[in-house]
């Protein structure tokens, strides 16, 4: 079973918080980064519409985190986690704890990053997988600003049958259970998700 993040598991919208955050720990260098992003999105939006837009925000902002250690990460998106508490959706939240102690396979699948999903899952008290959008480090564990594929569209579905096919593999996962398979999500761009399931749940 896969969850959806934005707008489905979290009501609120991800990228104002993850301004408010900002502005609460970010110092003139970060938001410079930030701002010329901006600017670089503004364009790509003209070009290629609202996606676009958001999408290269998505990777500015990204920049900013760029030269922090895993525990400055934490801190950052534990506080992100916080401040949007109140747009948990409760129910749904209740709906995976039942999926979970009936043994389902539960995935939090999202183009938010990962260590956002991870702090949210730590949060809310869910032992579930997580499919997101990586932020990249180097050797010594320091983050580069870089981020991997976004978790987004046809991505989802393609990242979905890599961890079935992993979990198939190592034995954690029966055919016949991957056979079944449910998502709840809300967007438009998870019509390939919604295409790819069994059973679809707004």
């Amino acid at each position: 079973m896969t969850v959806d993040f934005d707008g489905t598991l979290y009501q609120g919208d991800s990228f104002s918080m993850m301004f408010k955050a900002a502005n609460k720990s970010f110092g003139l260098k970060q938001w410079s980064v930030v701002a010329k992003g901006i600017v670089k999105a503004a364009a790509a939006g003209l070009v290629k519409g609202k996606n676009a837009f958001r999408m290269q925000f998505f990777k500015a902002f990204a920049k900013s985190f760029k030269g922090m250690t895993d525990k400055e990460l934490d801190a950052f998106f534990d506080k992100l986690v916080r401040m949007g508490k109140r747009d948990i959706h409760e129910d749904l939240i209740h709906k995976i704890r039942e999926h979970e102690r009936q043994g389902d396979h539960i995935i939090i699948l999202s183009g938010a990053l990962t260590p956002f999903l991870q702090a949210f899952t730590k949060e809310v008290g869910l032992d579930v997988a997580i499919i997101g959008t990586e932020l990249q480090a180097d050797g010594s564990g320091i983050c580069t600003g870089n981020v991997g594929s976004l978790i987004n569209g046809d991505e989802k579905v393609n990242y979905v049958r890599k961890w079935m096919n992993r979990q198939i593999r190592v034995g954690n996962l029966t055919e016949t259970e991957a056979n079944e398979t449910w998502a709840y999500a809300d967007s438009k761009s998870d019509v390939p998700l919604f295409q790819f399931v069994n059973i679809r749940l707004l």
